[in-house]
């Protein structure tokens, strides 16, 4: 029945979900943070699939414009942060961690107004509707839906700046759709086949034979791919993790099946212009789990050399919602 309910819930909020205020009432953001320390509801097991959960939090914050957070970067330290949300916001932070290295907490946080190529800030999702993020060199990424566009800011500079640039995104924008396209956005770590390429996946723009468009934006596998759809699961992030490989986060919701989210890991070697890529499911979860809207991951390697992944998700600015963030230990 709990899980009943938990579905019924989002298909609530899916149907419709709350705007915010006034886009240039940026500032700081008080984050509240109680912490997970179970992912399964009523069990104690930690190991799930390729991942070793490690912990998680469950954020609120006074600040209304705290909340639908679309994608996250960790900063070299794996401290500070960079999340866009999709109601054309800046999220910015630093993780606590207690004393065993589990997450605590948010400090330092910000929220402040995307500035578009003209100089302005907008109300609402259909110019500034942010949704995928990736930091290059002294650049930050960031891919838009609606006014679908890869747009480029610089760091420092991201959060009061306009952006300074743009990459063609070499999809056909006539098989994009409104509210579902270009939503993962990575680059490809060093030393990897797509070493410092900006990747970008869509999230249910689907070519003739049902397949995800993808396309490499630079460099010498620059070209359109695509990614195989099935299950119902589309896709809302990625990361690339150091060997190479591109770890996909997928989501689903529908009332065979309630809420659901995924992760798939590509192997580098198969993105190429022109592919057709899948990859092996590496860890599944329903609404028996710690989760939500998952939309956001990043990957980073930890002091003992093990790789860790951070997912956060979006609330929608609903009450029926949480805004988590998760860790898990990849374990192979």
């Amino acid at each position: 029945m709990k899980r009943l309910f938990r579905v019924c819930l989002l298909a609530a909020v899916l149907a419709g979900c709350v705007s915010v205020g006034d886009p240039s009432a940026g500032g700081p953001a008080v984050i509240r943070a109680s912490k997970i320390s179970a992912f399964r509801f009523g069990s104690t097991v930690t190991k799930f699939g390729d991942l070793e959960f490690l912990g998680g939090l469950q954020m609120t914050s006074s600040n209304d414009l705290f909340g639908a957070a679309s994608a996250i970067r960790l900063q070299p330290d794996r401290r500070h942060f960079i999340s866009v949300l999709d109601t054309g916001h800046w999220w910015t932070g630093v993780i606590d961690r207690s004393p065993d290295g589990t997450l605590q907490g948010i400090s330092e946080a910000g929220i402040t107004p995307i500035i578009d190529r003209f100089g302005k800030t907008h109300e609402g999702k259909g110019v500034m509707d942010a949704e995928g993020l990736a930091l290059r060199g002294n650049t930050v990424l960031v891919s838009f839906e609606q006014n679908h566009r890869v747009d480029v800011y610089p760091d420092p500079g991201f959060e009061t700046s306009p952006p300074s640039g743009f990459l063609p995104i070499l999809m056909n924008r006539n098989a994009l759709r409104g509210n579902q396209s270009l939503e993962a956005l990575m680059v490809g770590p060093p030393g990897s086949p797509l070493d410092g390429n900006a990747v970008l996946v869509a999230e249910r723009s689907l070519d003739r034979d049902g397949n995800m468009l993808a396309a490499v934006l630079d460099g010498p596998l620059k070209g359109r791919f695509t990614v195989r759809h099935y299950d119902g699961y589309d896709v809302s992030d990625g990361t690339f993790l150091p060997d190479g490989d591109l770890v996909l986060l997928e989501r689903r919701f529908d009332f065979a099946h309630g809420i659901g989210m995924r992760l798939r890991r590509i192997a580098a070697r198969d993105i190429n212009p022109g592919a057709v890529v899948d990859g092996r499911v590496i860890f599944e979860a329903n609404a028996d789990f710690q989760i939500d809207n998952m939309e956001g991951i990043d990957a980073f390697r930890a002091d003992d050399g093990s790789v860790h992944l951070i997912m956060v998700s979006d609330d929608n600015h609903s009450i029926l919602q949480r805004n988590l963030m998760l860790e898990f230990r990849l374990l192979r």
